[in-house]
């Protein structure tokens, strides 16, 4: 049973008037990331991009005491949870449970019904107190039913940022979207293929990944030394034996693995360096100084969004980095170059012809966050934000 980590956090009684106050705007997100946590996700940005905007509040969902056996990256916050702190210029709060809901039958969907009551009086304050409400793609829509009794003003914005059952939701999760959908005010979907999962079409926003324009001016000195360097960012679907693979055929570059979450891999070869969770700000100059990009995905069955919606591919393309993927994610970008999963003769052609590519390289142009961010609050203001006619 999911339980508050302290009596003080039960709420007994239903408020349900919010302040009358103000023209400003009040955001809160409701996410199963932290705005302080090092590793940065599309959510992250567009937060710092509320925060000039009007009063920012970031509430972090599913931790407990069970997120340090599953490499959550927010296990070095635990000392800050149950606090409300200010970062950045946004309030923050993680919210600490004995245990979070997890995927055990067959007490699962009860314990995803009794999270979604919300039992935690910051949480409900906070939705309170909100006139603009962002739940990210995970658990967050589950708490549609109770913003809706605390705060049935607020407006609320799904950013899609995976589909549901390829980040495999609880089915509580999922049946409670599928419910809802419809009665979002706007369902933000990052690729226009996540779209084709949601039932419901005349609240659908397109609005991409975005990137920080100023970043490159931020991106020196170079880390490196001399030679040839390759890096490869964050955790997702994470393939370990790309790099035993790729380091043992060129010793001669120098794989630079940044936030996996994994130990070093004993085959890994004397040429890949591993480093743990990375401030954004601190990767940037691994990216613009490098000579490849990696996104060594390890599933073969992956997301055709995935080709869109992937943070560090669009990086890369930023950065004009020849990006090394699995074929289905490379599809046809002239900046990617493809190869099959666990093959080192197709790893090794890859790697060639990324380090000798038949075109010149080209600087992609990303929308900056405060344009995505916009468009997420008024997509009727943009044209290119229309995904059925």
């Amino acid at each position: 049973m999911v339980q508050p980590a302290s009596a003080s956090d039960f709420i007994m009684d239903e408020a349900t008037t919010p302040p009358s106050n103000t023209s400003a705007q009040r955001f809160l997100v409701l996410s199963a990331h932290d705005y302080r946590s090092p590793r940065k996700a599309g959510m992250h940005f567009i937060a710092r991009e509320l925060a000039k905007m009007g009063p920012t509040r970031f509430f972090s969902l599913r931790y407990s005491f069970l997120s340090r056996y599953k490499q959550d990256p927010r296990v070095s916050l635990d000392k800050e949870a149950n606090k409300i702190a200010m970062h950045e210029g946004v309030e923050c709060y993680l919210w600490k449970t004995f245990i979070h809901p997890i995927r055990v039958r067959p007490f699962e969907s009860l314990m995803y019904h009794i999270y979604s009551f919300g039992l935690n009086r910051v949480l409900r304050k906070w939705i309170k107190e909100a006139n603009v409400i962002f739940l990210e793609s995970g658990v967050a829509p589950i708490f549609f039913d109770l913003i809706k009794r605390l705060n049935p003003e607020a407006k609320i914005i799904y950013r899609a940022s995976d589909a549901l059952d390829t980040i495999d939701v609880a089915r509580y999760v999922s049946k409670t979207f599928d419910r809802i959908a419809s009665q979002i005010d706007a369902v933000v979907v990052i690729s226009k293929a996540l779209a084709e999962g949601i039932p419901s079409r005349n609240n659908i926003v397109f609005v991409p990944q975005g990137i920080d324009p100023s970043i490159e001016n931020k991106a020196d000195p170079s880390p490196y030394g001399e030679g040839i360097h390759a890096v490869s960012l964050g955790s997702m679907l994470f393939d370990e034996s790309f790099f035993v693979l790729a380091s043992r055929r060129f010793p001669n570059i120098h794989f630079h693995v940044i936030g996996s979450c994994r130990p070093r891999h004993p085959e890994y070869g004397s040429n890949v360096t591993v480093y743990g969770e990375m401030p954004f700000e601190k990767t940037v100059p691994y990216i613009k100084h490098a000579n490849l990009g990696i996104a060594p995905y390890s599933s073969a069955q992956l997301p055709a969004y995935l080709r869109d919606t992937s943070l560090k591919l669009t990086q890369y393309a930023f950065f004009g980095l020849p990006a090394i993927c699995p074929h289905f994610i490379a599809a046809d970008y002239p900046n990617r170059f493809g190869y099959d999963i666990g093959n080192e003769e197709s790893i090794a052609a890859a790697i060639s012809r990324a380090l000798n590519p038949e075109t010149e390289m080209k600087k992609y142009t990303v929308l900056d966050w405060r344009g995505v961010t916009e468009r997420m609050l008024t997509p009727q203001k943009f044209s290119d934000t229309k995904v059925y006619a």
